[in-house]
């Protein structure tokens, strides 16, 4: 009896498992919250009042609550769509390209019996150690390939870059079995045949996860709009933001500004709660894809990390 009830005291390896899941659950919740609080606060402060955030400070329990800042973001109407579909058109289409491009490459220089794979990865590695600098690019883009004002300079110079690459090919290396790549040979299946039927479908969860880093690449790019785009018709949902709070720092620090002007946003510029609600316009669509990617982002970023 006495050595049963030691054992019925004795805390079960199951229930020390379960403890320390809960412990794991309950630090990964706090830590979840800290990351979520700040996002919370610019939802809050998009939809306060001008003057009690002046007054009082950023809150996430206002007494006055205000349309202002968010209006004036809304108040650009068709040109805020026409960003949207220019945004969306080239994060779409480069990293669609992206993908495709880069995993090619990554493909011919994983394969060991390919003569060229050590000259492709040296000279991947190059642009990664030297660069040109942004005026040399600027006038190569704009003098000799003549692609001034144009959406492919939104789109070629983040397509294809080392990093992804390498990401690609350790998938690849490391995930693949080169068994099946022989198998297709031995079956009479050419490189273009054993890659776009075997390897590709098989690095999904990598394209996964290098697609989103691409997506959000694009998504957050305004440099290259900044120097290369001049049309109001090709800017891009982040250029079209910067100019927004441009100008409502313009309107800020004129003292010459219109009465009907101020009346029209409610008596007060709206600097914070516009800032925020730009923000809440940039994060939104990203953070409703975000979730759909996650397995498969934390699958391809992952990979390798424990061999078999």
């Amino acid at each position: 009896m006495a050595k049963g009830n030691k054992l019925d005291l004795a805390p079960s390896r199951k229930d020390q498992r379960t403890f320390g899941q809960y412990v794991l659950w309950l630090i990964l919740f706090i830590f979840t919250l800290f990351c979520f609080l700040p996002v919370l606060l610019v939802f809050i402060a998009a939809f306060t009042d001008e003057k009690y955030i002046t007054q009082h400070g950023f809150s996430f329990f206002p007494k006055v609550w205000s349309m202002v800042g968010f209006n004036s973001v809304m108040r650009y109407g068709a040109q805020l769509g026409r960003s949207y579909y220019v945004t969306i058109l080239v994060t779409v289409v480069g990293t669609l390209m992206g993908l495709l491009f880069m995993s090619m490459y990554a493909y011919a220089i994983s394969r060991k019996d390919f003569r060229l794979s050590r000259f492709l990865s040296v000279y991947l590695l190059i642009p990664m150690l030297f660069n040109g600098g942004q005026l040399s690019g600027y006038i190569i883009f704009t003098t000799y390939y003549n692609l001034k004002d144009s959406l492919w300079l939104l789109i070629l110079p983040l397509c294809v870059t080392t990093m992804n690459v390498i990401i690609l090919r350790t998938y690849i290396v490391n995930s693949i079995p080169s068994e099946l790549m022989e198998a297709a040979k031995i079956d009479g299946a050419g490189e273009y045949r054993t890659f776009f039927q075997i390897t590709l479908p098989l690095m999904k969860p990598s394209l996964a996860a290098v697609g989103f880093m691409m997506a959000t690449a694009y998504w957050n790019d305004w440099q290259n709009a900044l120097l290369y785009i001049t049309s109001d018709n090709k800017k891009p949902l982040q250029l079209l933001l910067v100019n927004i709070q441009k100008s409502i720092e313009f309107l800020l620090n004129n003292s010459n500004v219109p009465a009907s002007v101020r009346a029209a946003m409610g008596g007060t510029i709206p600097q914070y709660s516009a800032t925020m609600a730009t923000v809440i316009v940039v994060i939104g669509p990203i953070m409703v894809v975000y979730p759909f990617f996650q397995k498969y982002f934390i699958k391809g970023l992952t990979v390798g990390s424990v061999k078999g």
